[in-house]
Formats: C-alpha cells, structure tokens, sequence
C-alpha cells in the first residue's frame, strides 16, 4: 500500500476491512487499473460520455509538464526582479484551491511575492483585496479555464481600471492562464497582457493542480516546482497500469472511499498537523464535486474542530494527515479514541512539504477510482450549472427597480432567526448533514462565529458539519450539495452590505452579482427539492450572526 519514494498511508477500517479487500480482488481480476490508464470509458459508464476520455490529462502531467518547468521558472524570476510584491490570483475552484494550498504550505520565499486569493465578488472583500497590495508593485492572475467565468472576469474588469490609472501600460500587470482559444485569451492579446499560459485542455479543472493553473502561481512565490513535480510522479509511478491493484495506493484509497460511502460511512472527515491545514480545501473539491451526483456522494468535512467519539454517529471515516516531526499527542489520543469506538481511521504520514504533490495525486486516482465503486461519472459537474442560470435570471430580473446593496431575500422566504433551530430538527433525519453556505464578508470574528455555530449545531444534533464560502463554494461543493444523496439541511447566511462597487464595462455592480448568485443558488436547491432557509444578517453579519447563535441556544 506504499512505496519508499512516496508518502505512506494506512488504514483502521475494522468491520468494513473484508468489503475493501473484496473490491480489490474484484479490481485486479477486471484490470481497473491498467483500463484506467488506457482511458476506457467503461470504467465509470457502459457508452461514451462526454468529459471522460477527454478528461483524463491529468495522468501523465507529472511527465508531460516537466518540459515546460523551465519557461514557468524563467518568468517567475523575471517578476522577481521586478520587485513585485504581490500577485493576486483572480480564479475560481480548481483555478485558485491549489495555489491558495501552496501558499499556505510553503508560503513565500524570501525576495518571492506573497500570493493574494482573489475569489470573492462581496463588494467588502474586493475592496479589502484591494487595499492590501501596492498596484504598482502587483501581478494579477487571471485564471479560467473556460474563459468565461464571471467572477474573475468581472474581478480584471475592476482592477484593470484601476491599475489603468497608474500606467500607460496596463497589460504588464496580468497574466492570464485559461484554454487554448477561450474568451480569456482573445481578452488578454486585446489588452496587451504580460504573458498568457495556455493549460492541457484535456484536464478538469479540479485535477489542474499540475497545469499552469497550479505550477505558475506556486513558482511565483518560489515554490521548487520540479520537486513536486518529481513527488507527484513517484506517486503516478506507484500508481501505474502494472501495478497489482491491492498494491496501488492510489486504488486501495479509492476502495477505502468507495466502500465506506457504500456502507453509509459518507462523512470524510479531516484532521491535519498544522503544516497541512490548507490541504482539505482542496480535497473538499475533489470529493465533492467529483463523487457528488446521481444521488450518491461522498461529503468532505473540512475544518470542524476535533469533538469525543459520542457525539458522532455512524456516517463517518476520519482521515489523519501529518507531517514527519509534527507530533500532537492529544489529537493521536483523540484519534485513537475514535478508532476505539468503531470508527474507520485512515491515516497519511507525509515525509515532508513536498509530499503534499504525492498526496494530490494519490487522491486524484482515489477519487477517480470511488466513482467506479458508486457508479457515477467523476469528471463532469452537471448541477453546477444550474446555479448559474438561475444567477444570470436574478441578474436580467426586471423586477429590480434600481440598482444597489439591497440583498433582503422575498419575505415568503425570509425566516424568523427564532424559527431556525426548529425548522433544522424538522428536517435532519439519519445520515444527514447541515451545510453552512455563508455569502457574506469574512473575517476573523465571522470566522469564529460561524465555527461556533457548526459545532454547536454537531454538538446538539449529532450530525456533520459543513461551511461554504459564497461564491467559491459554488464550484466546488455546490454540485454535492444539489446532485448529491439528498441528506443536506442548508442554512444560506447572507448580509446587506452598505457600500457597493460598479462592475467596469458591464451594467451591474458587484453587490447585484454577489446577491445574484446567493439568490441563484438558493433556487437552484429549491429546484432539486433540497431543504433550504436564507437568513439576512442584516448590514452588521457579526452582530447578526451572533443573535442567530443565541436565538438558537436560545430554543434547546
């Protein structure tokens, strides 16, 4: 189940031990992982569907990209020399996760920028994006892989008027990375872009950590990316087409994944030693949005704080990530205790940083694999699509009588903050979880409020616990939470945020947008008959929040 060039992971899976092993025998007798790597559609559908064959890149770019290392490394030494101090990445989902897990676990370099994550259309959090960087000193990513997706088109739009205000040559400030041939890169040769990277349009976006998506924001801030690429290709090496399938790591994980959901163990719950704190982010991606259909799915818990085995029913596994030399002895007691009590514990011992690209592409196969074991396709994301139509409508609505911050939802579906414990009882029933969707301005008071609320709602119902941040959850976990086994119990938070910022070269601002999408999503869940109540918290979300906390002790 390892190899010594790559990370080592083991497993506690006590009476689901004997179904794993099954699968594996199963797998080794059809040649699942040989068929993988042959690109045979059969794998995850008896005909041929779109995004399958065509989505399957991501095998060989621990190979395929190694040629292209040395531009990558070129450019990021120019924008070195030219003292830039920050690069904001303007990318949504699969274009901005896997640089935001880089900069958190690598940080920058010294003489490197610092990377910015800019994926937020609030009004409060562009204009605080904003005012961190010196726009003389920064590079701004453009990052779609479609070339069309609104938020990080309407975020160029904003900072690209404002950098037109500094220099005659605004271009050198950007950078894009998209497809070849997309919208994105008929806008950057328009606009005298510095540089565009073209990515392997063969690669979903959630599996284009190794494409330029990845690699180009990572060498920005001096990350060795031929050392991860080198990692990553040890682990696709381990989890090659010859490899018996029991030995596979990357299939022994996916039957881990794919049995344990089978058997009701759907909450992936992740626990990580501080160096790796960013790395379940991404993973929520991955698992939500590749296993998340045809009414099954695989449920990420990521960031909910470590709680005693009692309070958790049977519908979780844990995973435990650490890194070599970062010991917590009360969270292996706690994991223990959780492994004492029945529950599946998967375990991933790194050796090093680096090792966190032997870990992506690991899961990458996992994924790929459990999709096998549940029978759906893990490489499209049908229901993501739905949210947007029903944006674009809210955004076209002529109902709107003018234009502002005004984000209050239809009184019919407005609920009383005193009403919102009783209306969660009524509708959480076995296997359940509540997903937290918070379309509101983060920061590090909102933050402790809505985990407060996560764990008191875990705490009280005994049920998992999920928080989404608006809009960037809407390509990630959106579509489990719409294509997915209809156990979801949704809380939308939103706020009415008092100032606004117009949106350059459209007709909307991005308060009308950022109130678009929360409102589109919210249908797109009525529409797939999911449970679902918005909340606004009002122009102040912190004190909001707070009397929404209360109400709800309020009511045990």
């Amino acid at each position: 189940m390892s190899s010594k060039n790559t990370s080592i992971q083991s497993f506690s899976l006590g009476k689901f031990e004997d179904r794993v092993q099954q699968r594996l025998i199963t797998w080794r007798r059809e040649h699942l992982g040989q068929r993988i790597w042959e690109k045979d559609f059969t794998v995850w559908s008896p005909a041929p569907l779109p995004e399958i064959t065509d989505r399957l890149g991501w095998l060989t770019l621990p190979k395929t990209m190694e040629p292209e290392i040395a531009a990558i490394d070129t450019f990021a030494d120019e924008v070195k020399a030219d003292g830039i101090k920050h690069v904001v990445l303007l990318g949504m989902g699969g274009s901005s996760l896997a640089p935001e897990v880089f900069m958190a676990t690598f940080g920058n370099a010294p003489g490197y920028p610092e990377l910015i994550i800019g994926d937020s259309t609030h009004p409060g959090q562009v204009a605080a994006t904003a005012s961190l960087v010196d726009l003389k000193a920064t590079l701004f990513i453009v990052a779609s892989k479609s070339g069309t997706t609104i938020e990080p088109l309407s975020l160029f739009r904003y900072f690209y008027k404002s950098v037109c205000e500094i220099t005659s040559k605004p271009g050198r400030h950007f950078v894009a990375i998209t497809d070849p041939g997309s919208e994105l890169e008929k806008i950057a040769h328009e606009k005298g872009f510095r540089r565009t990277f073209l990515a392997k349009s063969d690669v979903g976006g959630r599996y284009s950590a190794f494409t330029a998506f990845g690699l180009l924001p990572a060498a920005l801030i001096g990350v060795d990316i031929s050392s991860l690429l080198r990692r990553a290709r040890a682990m696709s090496e381990a989890c090659g087409p010859t490899v018996p399938e029991e030995e596979n790591p990357g299939l022994v994980l996916g039957a881990v994944l794919g049995e344990l959901a089978l058997a009701g163990r759907d909450k992936v719950t992740f626990i990580t030693t501080p160096t790796l704190k960013a790395f379940p982010d991404w993973l929520e991606q991955l698992l939500a949005e590749s296993t998340g259909k045809d009414g099954q799915g695989i449920v990420p818990v990521v960031g909910e704080a470590l709680g005693a085995p009692d309070i958790y029913s049977p519908d979780r596994c844990f995973v435990h990530m650490a890194v070599e030399g970062e010991v917590e002895p009360e969270i292996e007691e706690e994991i223990s205790y959780l492994e004492a009590a029945g529950h599946p514990v998967c375990r991933f011992m790194l050796r090093d940083k680096f090792d966190l690209a032997s870990e992506i592409f690991r899961w990458e196969m996992a994924v790929a694999a459990a999709g096998a074991v549940l029978g759906i396709h893990p490489f499209s994301q049908p229901d993501v699509q739905a949210s947007k139509e029903f944006a674009r409508k809210a955004m076209a609505d002529g109902k709107r009588k003018e234009r502002g911050c005004d984000t209050t939802v239809p009184v019919e579906s407005c609920w009383d903050r005193r009403q919102t414990m009783t209306w969660i009882r009524t509708k959480v029933k076995p296997g359940a979880y509540i997903g937290l969707q918070a379309y509101l301005k983060v920061d590090p008071g909102i933050m402790r409020g809505l985990q407060y609320l996560r764990c008191h709602l875990r705490s009280r119902l005994h049920l998992a616990t999920t928080l989404g941040l608006g809009p960037r959850f809407l390509h990630s976990t959106g579509q489990l939470h719409k294509g997915g086994p209809d156990t979801g119990v949704f809380l939308q938070l939103i706020d009415s945020p008092l100032k606004d910022i117009a949106v350059p070269e459209t007709d909307y601002t991005f308060c009308e947008l950022f109130a678009a999408q929360a409102l589109g999503d919210y249908h797109a869940l009525l529409q797939s008959d999911r449970w679902v109540i918005r909340v606004n918290l009002g122009t102040d979300p912190a004190h909001g929040l707070q009397m929404l906390v209360d109400a709800i002790e309020a009511t045990e």
